[in-house]
């Protein structure tokens, strides 16, 4: 499994434990708001998840500009390429 597929991997389980329920496949057009039903909070609580189980911080331009469930996948990859990471790092 290459990183972004493990990355998409653990954003689901992250989005299953936030909502309650299982989120339908993540495509990267998906927005992440509109189209997996997250409102401010649950945005937050996602990003809080996945700072927390990669050790990454995002700035607030950077939040701004991850639209899409691709857009956030990039980011993330992005952060962790630059830490020297993986994407398959348990908390």
């Amino acid at each position: 499994m290459n990183q972004r597929d493990g990355i998409r991997q653990q954003l689901l389980v992250m989005l299953e434990n936030e909502t309650g329920q299982a989120p339908p496949p993540l495509e990267d057009h998906m927005k992440i708001r509109e189209e997996l039903g997250l409102d401010s909070v649950d945005v937050v609580s996602l990003v809080m998840q996945i700072e927390g189980h990669y050790r990454i911080r995002f700035s607030q331009a950077e939040l701004m500009q991850s639209q899409t469930v691709g857009e956030l996948l990039s980011l993330v990859e992005s952060k962790l390429s630059a830490a020297g990471q993986t994407g398959n790092q348990a908390a």
